[in-house]
């Protein structure tokens, strides 16, 4: 594996990471000592140009939606926006 010191990485930093990304690792050296070994993850295969497509319906037929949705709460939604006092909430059956 090539080793650079760290002056050259930081120097050739965008250079060094698409070799990286290439297959082609590097380790990083301070007085010839190795600190830091620099390869390609797993599943770097993302080109950063072409990303991957949404997938739509991902949770089809998992969950529903009822019809009336649009009517859930109407009315106390229309009291907050009216300044009307909400009903006070029922606890008898606590």
């Amino acid at each position: 594996m090539r080793q650079v010191n760290r002056r050259e990485a930081k120097t050739h930093l965008s250079w060094l990471v698409a070799e990286a990304v290439a297959g082609e690792g590097f380790v990083i050296c301070k007085a010839g000592k190795p600190l830091v070994q620099v390869t390609r993850l797993a599943g770097a295969d993302d080109d950063p140009a072409n990303p991957p497509r949404r997938r739509l319906g991902l949770l089809a037929g998992q969950c529903s939606v009822p019809d009336d949705f649009d009517q859930i709460a109407v009315g106390e939604i229309a009291d907050l926006f009216e300044g009307l006092p909400a009903a006070a909430p029922s606890f008898a059956g606590l």
